[in-house]
């Protein structure tokens, strides 16, 4: 669409070639991703102070739904389960693999890494913050805050958004619906299927949700930023050569 730009201006084209390199984090969403992320960060430290050390549900959380092991009964336990198992470490996985190889068979490893890196960094930040705050559910070891399951699903769902956008050139409105309905979608399912199945409190579901929302862009515009070097610096001799060879 008129006014939206996908391609990075700078650096190596992939697979050696001049052709500017598409970027994972769309130009025309940056800004608005980077205040999106600043707002998350907030919203999910705020809510780590607040329950940090607790044991038991608040009353925001009773007034959502008080977390039991039976909240739901067949059949839709089976399907709290179901969407449990796409962020368990088999079911994530299998996402994030078949995610990645449908990149690189399009011929978009930046794509790839991001894939794994804004999931994997996503996960990696739930499970530091974990003991940091110390709230637990269901006796003590029982870390709760924030829900990794729907960080990760969240994450993954708002890279595959990105992608999508870049892959298909959507234009910024669009583009930030796409990822507004992509990014809520998972994370009110996944958030769903934990508080149903009693493993985390709704405000543990918000805390995973807004930490995805405030990791997926920054590791977006990291991918970038080192994959534009590392193209800068291959491209480098390559020019150089290029010039030798015109004299």
């Amino acid at each position: 669409m008129a006014g939206a730009d996908y391609r990075r201006p700078t650096g190596r084209g992939e697979r050696g070639t001049d052709r500017p390199v598409p970027a994972v984090l769309p130009p025309s969403l940056g800004a608005w991703l980077g205040l999106t992320a600043l707002l998350a960060s907030l919203v999910a430290g705020v809510l780590g102070v607040l329950y940090a050390g607790h044991a038991e549900p608040d009353g925001v959380d009773r007034w959502i739904l008080r977390p039991t092991a039976d909240s739901v009964r067949p059949p839709w336990r089976g399907v709290a389960l179901a969407v449990d198992f796409l962020a368990e470490p088999a079911g994530a996985a299998m996402l994030v693999v078949a995610a990645a190889t449908g990149c690189l068979l399009l011929r978009r490893p930046r794509a790839a890494v991001l894939v794994v890196a804004g999931t994997g960094m996503t996960v990696g930040t739930t499970s530091l913050l974990k003991p940091l705050v110390g709230r637990t559910i269901h006796g003590e070891g029982n870390l709760s805050y924030p829900s990794g399951h729907t960080a990760f699903l969240t994450a993954f769902a708002l890279v595959v958004a990105l992608l999508a956008i870049s892959q298909f050139r959507i234009g910024r409105t669009a583009g930030a619906s796409l990822v507004f309905a992509a990014s809520l979608g998972a994370g009110a399912a996944m958030g769903w299927a934990q508080v149903a199945l009693g493993a985390h409190y709704p405000t543990d579901v918000l805390g995973g949700w807004c930490t995805a929302l405030a990791v997926v862009p920054a590791s977006a515009w990291l991918v970038d930023r080192v994959a534009d070097r590392l193209g800068d610096r291959g491209a480098g001799p390559m020019v150089d050569a290029g010039r030798r060879e015109r004299r």
